[in-house]
């Protein structure tokens, strides 16, 4: 244990002194030496506390910059309001869909209207669908478009300025330099005609393009010029939307397709593809020629008369000329069974000297479906 004059030592290394200062005294001092270290901090320009952000700072701090495009990732406190944004989940089959659908559709409306067409993809995103239908130019012509095999609806707008354009190439209108303008008023039964021609045209296309993924069919349900009668989804639900570009010269416009995923749903494991073909553990040359060596295989069949538990010990005592009596008649239908699996009833008979049994009603449906092959592939795969 450290004595008196250990305990000056200490106190002279720590700077203190133990005899001559008071608990009062060096107490006071060390809220003195306080004081003067936040002073010494408030005193630093930007540390200050009482410092206040200029605007740069602000909008910064709050995701605000005009100064960049509307692509650019969005940072602070916009990013968190942003976060419910649905996010493009990457389908890669259904770009290339998309690709054939291009090259489909210059063509055809290269026949359509006999004249230079040009068809690019502009854009595939992910969008909300009250955001999009809160976001189409108007005047605009929306078409509901039924997929039949997919039971759901999609949406395929085409902007005025592609419609009058259209419209001056079918009718045989003058080349016109510049933006064509739009007017307001609706459109006439003559523009709706023509504009519903060259969207069946357009539909017939995205049919073939789906065409080596899947068989479907896109019937044109219905013509809307306001939004609000065009709503097929919910608006939080979300949606993918591609956006085509038509020139013709010099002009032209935009057809947007806007496919919610509740409508692609059925084939979400083909657009996930890589490229054409790829297999999902399941292969379908492989199930086809299993299918037909188990339709060719030979297979035997019991006719069961009637089965009955017998005491072992009266098996035992069995002799030459014992009767086992059976409670059946000969019009009871009898069980035919392949192996432990039981197929149907029949009735017994013969033909000349051989019993027959005929076949009283369809086989029974099987226990076994494919769901549980699935299953197995499913827990093989994650071992």
């Amino acid at each position: 244990m450290a004595g008196p004059t250990d305990q000056d030592k200490l106190s002279e290394n720590w700077g203190l002194d133990a005899a001559g200062k008071s608990e009062e005294a060096r107490a006071a001092e060390a809220a003195a030496e306080w004081a003067a270290m936040i002073e010494g901090v408030a005193g630093d320009g930007e540390d200050s506390g009482d410092r206040v952000l200029n605007q740069d700072e602000i909008d910064s701090l709050l995701g605000f910059d005009a100064s960049v495009g509307s692509n650019v990732e969005l940072t602070g406190v916009q990013a968190l309001i942003n976060s419910a944004l649905v996010s493009y989940e990457r389908l890669p089959m259904l770009e290339i869909v998309f690709d054939r659908l291009v090259r489909l559709t210059t063509t055809s409306l290269r026949n359509f209207t006999s004249d230079n067409v040009e068809v690019t993809l502009d854009s595939i995103s992910s969008v909300r669908f009250g955001d999009y239908l809160n976001s189409i130019p108007l005047p605009a012509i929306l078409s509901v478009i039924r997929a039949e095999e997919w039971e759901n609806y999609g949406l395929l707008t085409v902007d005025s300025s592609l419609i009058y354009s259209m419209i001056d190439v079918l009718l045989g209108g003058r080349r016109v330099g510049g933006n064509i303008r739009v007017e307001g008023r609706p459109y006439t039964t003559i523009e709706l005609a023509l504009a519903r021609r060259m969207i069946e045209v357009i539909l017939d296309d995205t049919h073939r393009a789906f065409e080596p993924v899947t068989q479907v069919n896109f019937k044109l349900e219905r013509m809307e010029t306001n939004p609000r009668f065009a709503a097929i989804s919910r608006p939080g639900n979300a949606a993918i939307l591609i956006e085509l570009r038509i020139e013709m010269d010099d002009r032209g416009g935009k057809i947007e397709i806007l496919l919610p995923y509740a409508t692609i749903e059925p084939i979400r494991e083909q657009l996930l593809q890589m490229f054409m073909g790829e297999k999902f553990g399941r292969d379908p040359i492989w199930e086809g020629h299993l299918a037909t060596e188990i339709y060719s295989a030979d297979v035997e069949i019991e006719a069961v008369l009637h089965e009955q538990e017998l005491p072992l010990s009266r098996v035992l005592n069995l002799k030459t000329g014992d009767m086992v009596m059976f409670e059946r008649t000969p019009s009871d239908p009898v069980r035919l069974r392949c192996g432990d699996v039981e197929l149907t009833e029949a009735i017994m008979g013969h033909i000349g000297n051989h019993v027959s049994v005929r076949v009283t009603r369809p086989l029974n449906p099987p226990k076994v479906t494919m769901a549980a092959f699935e299953e197995l592939d499913d827990t093989v795969e994650g071992r």
